[in-house]
């Protein structure tokens, strides 16, 4: 095991200080109150322990990153992925979107990509959840304490909104974002929506969270109440998980969008050209990437990063059933783990669900673990990492711990860890034999 993995499978640090959590947490006066409301209604959103990863890995990550966006800005890609999607995908404003998630497990070769997402919730937790945790075992604290940077990193995460605009409207500037999701204050990271707003109001923007019935569509402009009278709506950030607007409750944010009189991130042609499942099958393609003219170096990356992943059909069913404890179940359209599942925990019943709907087939790639002490006593729980990006780099590197089939935040111990990046050698001799490395609360 290298260093990081001993760090992760032999010390149950808990690294979390409370305080600094309410302070990073309860920025304005808006926010006060959260941690103990957080404590109530999502007692596994935060792990108490850190997780760790070397430095190979982290650079690792940010190629592996590198080279998706450079096969996703050909056009023979953008062909092939829009060509799926619904006829609104093909719209191009020119926004990127904000706030990509590259997940990631880490295996014995290295990090695997699992999956992409277009509208990756959590960044401003995880920014202030590991601002918030302190360096584990005395040994590492000077090498792991990092000057703390909160503003550069809002500032960083506030730029996105803004290169975003003027991606579409240079001639102007951006005066407010509306943060819109299904009923927002039921979601379960509705939180995170009062920090974003927070925070865009702290560089001096009018924000708004808002049901997408609240829109309106007149005047060839798009409205919300609480904007000023004479002031339509900029940008709309968008949390809702109907990626191509397609339900009748979104129309008003439809027909805006379709118009180019909103800005909108992200947006469907976002969720086209990375997060559709069918897309994983396109990366781990070789031959048809090599025949597209990709450089050699981003094949040989995605090939090291990328798992196979193939199309579920009736003329492969019953060669993936025999299988099927190697693969794993995703569903095309799917997301946040839902409807997902492990091949090796497939029932006959489920099986028929996969074969009538639009399913992907991905070689399982188990996930690493992380020590964690609960209740006492250590236990494993399953890891896996987020890398939070925009425009190809990486701005925030979270993990999640967990239990069970699927990722979620409903284990003991688990959820949201921030990830300390190891330095390259030369590194202080540290004993890692599990005798060194114990639990300290403090």
């Amino acid at each position: 095991m290298n260093l990081a993995e001993s760090l992760n499978l032999g010390c149950a640090c808990q690294t979390l200080q409370p305080e600094r959590l309410r302070e990073q947490l309860e920025t304005h006066p808006a926010l006060k109150g959260l941690v103990a409301q957080l404590a109530q209604s999502h007692p596994h959103l935060f792990s108490s322990t850190a997780v760790f990863v070397d430095a190979s890995t982290g650079q690792q990550l940010a190629k592996t990153v590198r080279a998706l966006e450079r096969v996703i800005a050909r056009p023979q890609w953008q062909t092939r992925a829009i060509a799926q999607a619904p006829s609104i995908a093909r719209l191009d404003w020119g926004p990127s979107g904000v706030f990509m998630g590259y997940d990631f497990h880490l295996s014995a070769q290295g990090p695997r990509l699992i999956e992409i997402n277009s509208n990756a919730g959590g960044a401003i937790l995880n920014a202030a959840l590991a601002r918030a945790h302190r360096a584990c075992c005395e040994a590492f604290d000077e090498i792991f304490k990092a000057p703390e940077t909160p503003k550069a990193q809002d500032d960083t995460f506030v730029s996105m909104f803004e290169a975003e605009w003027r991606s579409q409207r240079a001639e102007r500037s951006l005066r407010n974002i509306v943060i819109v999701d299904d009923s927002p204050a039921q979601q379960y990271l509705a939180p995170e929506f009062e920090m974003v707003r927070g925070l865009l109001a702290a560089h001096g923007l009018l924000a708004v969270i808002a049901d997408p019935g609240e829109l309106q569509w007149r005047d060839g402009s798009l409205w919300h109440p609480a904007l000023p009278r004479d002031m339509p709506v900029d940008m709309v950030y968008s949390r809702l998980t109907d990626f191509y607007l397609q339900a009748d409750e979104h129309a008003a944010l439809r027909i805006a969008y379709e118009a180019g009189a909103v800005v909108v991130t992200p947006h469907p042609r976002t969720h086209a050209l990375y997060a559709d499942k069918r897309n994983l099958i396109t990366l781990s393609d070789a031959p048809l990437l090599a025949s597209w003219g990709i450089d050699t170096d981003s094949l040989a990356v995605l090939a090291q990063s990328v798992p196979t992943t193939r199309l579920v059909t009736t003329e492969n069913a019953e060669t993936l059933w025999a299988q099927r404890r190697s693969l794993f179940f995703k569903p095309s359209a799917g997301f946040g783990s839902r409807a997902a599942y492990r091949g090796d925990k497939l029932t006959r019943r489920v099986w028929g669900d996969i074969l009538s709907g639009s399913y992907v087939a991905q070689t399982m790639v188990p996930p690493s673990e992380r020590l964690v002490w609960v209740d006492g006593e250590t236990k494993r729980l399953k890891v896996d990492l987020r890398a939070y990006t925009y425009r190809g780099e990486v701005q925030l590197l979270a993990a999640r711990t967990w239990s069970g089939q699927t990722t979620n935040f409903r284990t003991e111990g688990g959820g949201f860890s921030p990830v300390v990046v190891l330095p390259a050698l030369p590194f202080p001799e540290v004993d890692t034999s599990a005798t060194s490395l114990q639990y300290r609360p403090d």
